[in-house]
């Protein structure tokens, strides 16, 4: 399953949501590109997605949830790549 949270963090002038898969990293690969996000926005376990991406997110299938919720989903699935882990590398 795919989930999506509010867009909350800005960047760029625009606002971004993570969308991460319970799955697998396939899932989440093969969903953010049927979404048009490009690859360069897969950041170690999670995608970042402009909030204008978000409602087609949802109509494709994601589910929309707490950012709380897509750090418990991601850790009860095993695919939490947390940053300090990442730099270690």
């Amino acid at each position: 399953m795919l989930y999506v949270d509010p867009p909350a963090w800005p960047s760029r002038g625009r606002l971004w949501s993570h969308m991460v898969s319970d799955v697998s990293y396939e899932e989440l690969h093969a969903f953010a590109e049927m979404l048009g996000v490009p690859r360069r926005g897969f950041d170690r376990d999670h995608y970042d997605v402009p909030a204008e991406r978000v409602p087609v997110a949802v109509w494709l299938g994601a589910r929309f949830v707490s950012s709380r919720e897509i750090v418990r989903l991601l850790r009860e699935a095993g695919l939490r790549r947390p940053k300090h882990l990442a730099s270690r590398r």
